[in-house]
C-alpha cells in the first residue's frame, strides 16, 4: 500500500520519524522530505529564494511530486499544523476519493475543510488506523 504524507517542514522530524516506522511495517511511503533537494543558485546572500524555487524547473518537478504522492496513493497521512501546501494535497487526495487520516495537532486551523480527514489525536492511533484500512481493503 503507498502512502503519502502531507505535512509542513516544520513538522519534518515527525514526518520523517513517521516515514520510518510506516516503512518498517512494509508500506511503500512516499515522503516529500526525501524529495526536496535544494537547488545551486536559488540562493540570494545565504537567503534561499523560495519565489525563484518555485518558478525553476526543480519546482515544478517537486510540484509534480508532491501532487502525484496526494492524488496516486492509496491513502493520504495529514500531520498538523500545516500551511496551504498540504491543504491543497488534502484536497486534492480527497477529491481524488484517497482516504485522508489526520494526525491532529494544537493550532491546527483547518475550519469546514477538516470534514475531509478522518482525524486522531496520537501517533498510535494512526498506525491502528492505517493497518485497520489495510487490513479491510
Amino acid at each position: 500500500m503507498k502512502i503519502y504524507i502531507a505535512s509542513s517542514w516544520k513538522n519534518q522530524h515527525a514526518v520523517e520519524m513517521l516515514t520510518s516506522l510506516l516503512r518498517n511495517l512494509d508500506y511503500e511511503v512516499i515522503s516529500f522530505v526525501e524529495k526536496a533537494v535544494e537547488v545551486e543558485g536559488l540562493h540570494l546572500k545565504g537567503k534561499f529564494d523560495i519565489d525563484k524555487w518555485i518558478e525553476s524547473e526543480d519546482g515544478y518537478k517537486k510540484f509534480i511530486y508532491d501532487t502525484n504522492g496526494a492524488t496516486k496513493s492509496d491513502l493520504v497521512i495529514y500531520v498538523g499544523p500545516s500551511g496551504v501546501d498540504a491543504w491543497a494535497e488534502v484536497g486534492a487526495a480527497w477529491g481524488c476519493g484517497i482516504p485522508i487520516f489526520g494526525l491532529y495537532a494544537k493550532g491546527e486551523q483547518a475550519g469546514l475543510m477538516r470534514r475531509m480527514v478522518k482525524w486522531v489525536d496520537n501517533y498510535q492511533e494512526l498506525l491502528d488506523a492505517i493497518m485497520n484500512y489495510r487490513r479491510d481493503n
